[in-house]
Formats: structure tokens, sequence, C-alpha cells
């Protein structure tokens, strides 16, 4: 079911905004001209996401004294542990934990965001 959760101008460019949408706490995040939305809680320790900051990270390939930096915008921090989740997917990074967050389709229209729960 779609809801009207946001103006896009209240989202921070690469930051978060916590919106409840049918009783469900839910963080929405803007890239850009893009928006994501995950389940306002962090699967470690319940950490409120949205809190969290939008950046990139050392990627896997990286080795010893050859750090390799990417994914810029698509990664979302924990603010209290530093887990990092993929924005689009939910997915845990890098082998840290099975464990995701729970993401909802998000979208612009006329300026307002939309999140289907």
């Amino acid at each position: 079911m779609e809801h009207k959760a946001a103006s896009l101008n209240d989202i921070p460019e690469n930051d978060g905004l916590t919106v409840d949408v049918g009783g469900r706490p839910i963080g929405v995040f803007r890239v850009g001209e893009k928006v994501y939305a995950v389940k306002n809680m962090c699967p470690h320790k319940r950490a409120p996401l949205a809190m969290g900051t939008v950046e990139g990270t050392m990627l896997p390939t990286s080795c010893a004294g050859n750090y390799q930096y990417g994914m810029e915008g698509q990664v979302l921090k924990c603010p209290w542990h530093g887990w990092e989740f993929d924005l689009a997917t939910g997915n845990c990074l890098f082998g840290v934990s099975d464990s995701r967050v729970k993401t909802y389709p998000a979208y612009v229209r006329d300026g307002y965001v939309y999140i289907d729960v």
C-alpha cells in the first residue's frame, strides 16, 4: 500500500529522516534525486538507522597498503556500532553478518516521497 511519507525537500542530502508509515518507523534517505526507505532499526542492537550516515566504504578487494574506497552514496552506516548496509538491498556488507535491514520501495512524485509498505 502506497503512503505519502514526506516532502523531498524535508530530507537532507545524504542524510535520513524518520517517518511513521502505517505505524512503522521508517528511515528515508535522499541521495541526489534517488530515495531509499528502510526499517528504522539496525538488526544488530536496534539503533535508529535514520540517525546513521550515508557514505561509501572500503571495498573487500582492498589489501594492506592498497585500500580501495567505493560505493559512495550507497552505504548506510549504523550510528551506534558502524555496521554497514547496502541502501538498495538492505544487505549487511562484507560478511560481518547475514543480517539485513528491511527495505521498502520508495519514489518521488510531484516533490513528495512515497513508500510502499
